[in-house]
């Protein structure tokens, strides 16, 4: 049986595409070894899968990455392993080094345009360093994957390599008793899930629910501007209007997503990594049967035109957004939803997936 080791800095509780990953690989026989960082939720994690935890003195920044990509290193050198599969370009380097020093295959998965997210647009020399790491190592592996058609056509373009597009797609969602009740007390319920960071529309959306009546928006998830979205609901004097439930775990989020009539993926054009965005809360929603409104960016777009399961924002202003969300929650998109929810699933999306893995040696 050949040994797989996955690494990732994210919090193994909560990245679903990797564990996504480790079952599927668990079905071509692989003995799975996935390492991340220590939390109190995924030190707690039952998986049918090996799990190693970093715990780790920093917890972000340059010095994070530094303790992290060090410990990785010294593990991945001292622990053999056939294949590494390494998750995004802040885990790239150890395998990379690793993968030639030990002559072990090695695949790397991109999960977002790393060099373009918002948060490095102020911060030059930071990303110049991981710029000069893409550069450096992504010519040099053979097997790579992203999320999306225009990032794979980008890597591609640049640095003549050969991604293919694995999409971040759910699991077929089974319907499970609802243990956690919103109480929206008759209100619509407005969902955003996932991180809460700049360029994710949350500003515009907690804005815009001063324009509606008999509706709650519920938003999920934690991330670096949770303290402004709250500050920005006290000053609205929307605290009746907007709940805040924090980090969920995937099968909490999948009972609150049930209960929503519509959900929200307006990221802003911040940069190529928002532009070219397919992220995976869509699919959640879809997985729910709740229509999506989405940003009009390029591979949101044309998914959306492709299974019309809900709305394109027009123009990113509270009034307009307003008269969006009445029009979605007017019409009815559950043929459309039923169509999307059983062709975009990680069952039909794995066997791209499988064909990496089963052509390594070939």
């Amino acid at each position: 049986m050949k040994k797989i080791v996955i690494s990732v800095t994210n919090d193994l509780a909560t990245d679903q595409r990797v564990h996504r990953a480790c079952l599927s690989l668990q079905e071509l026989n692989y003995e799975v070894l996935l390492i991340g960082q220590k939390s109190a939720k995924s030190s707690q994690l039952k998986r049918s899968y090996a799990c190693k935890h970093f715990e780790l003195v920093f917890k972000k920044g340059f010095f994070f990455y530094a303790e992290y990509n060090t410990r990785l290193f010294f593990y991945l050198l001292f622990n053999k392993a056939d294949v590494l599969l390494a998750n995004d370009l802040d885990t790239l380097l150890p395998n990379f080094l690793v993968s030639k020093l030990r002559k072990s295959q090695l695949v790397y998965d991109s999960h977002e345009l790393f060099t373009e997210v918002p948060e490095l647009i102020d911060k030059p020399a930071v990303k110049k360093f991981w710029l000069y790491l893409e550069k450096y190592t992504l010519p040099r592996v053979q097997h790579c994957y992203t999320v999306a058609p225009t990032i794979a056509a980008h890597y591609n373009n640049l640095y003549k390599t050969d991604f293919k597009v694995i999409r971040n797609l759910p699991l077929t969602h089974k319907k499970k008793d609802t243990t956690i009740k919103i109480e929206a007390n008759g209100r619509k319920i407005l969902l955003y899930q996932g991180s809460l960071n700049i360029g994710r529309g949350l500003g515009l959306l907690i804005e815009t629910m001063s324009l509606l009546d008999n509706h709650l928006l519920v938003i999920a998830g934690t991330g670096d501007v949770e303290l402004q979205l709250k500050e920005l609901t006290r000053l609205c004097k929307l605290e009746d209007k907007v709940l805040f439930l924090g980090r969920l775990s995937p099968e909490e989020l999948k009972n609150i997503t049930s209960q929503a009539q519509l959900g929200f993926s307006l990221e802003d054009d911040l940069g190529l990594n928002y532009r070219y965005a397919l992220p995976n809360k869509i699919f959640d929603y879809i997985q729910a049967e709740v229509p999506v409104l989405i940003s009009n960016l390029p591979e949101m777009s044309a998914l959306m035109q492709q299974y019309q399961f809900g709305e394109i924002l027009q123009e990113r202003t509270p009034t307009q957004l307003a008269k969006q969300i009445k029009v979605v929650l007017e019409n009815d998109y559950s043929i459309a939803l039923n169509k999307a929810k059983k062709d975009l699933v990680w069952e039909n999306e794995k066997q791209h997936f499988i064909a990496i893995f089963e052509n390594l040696d070939r």
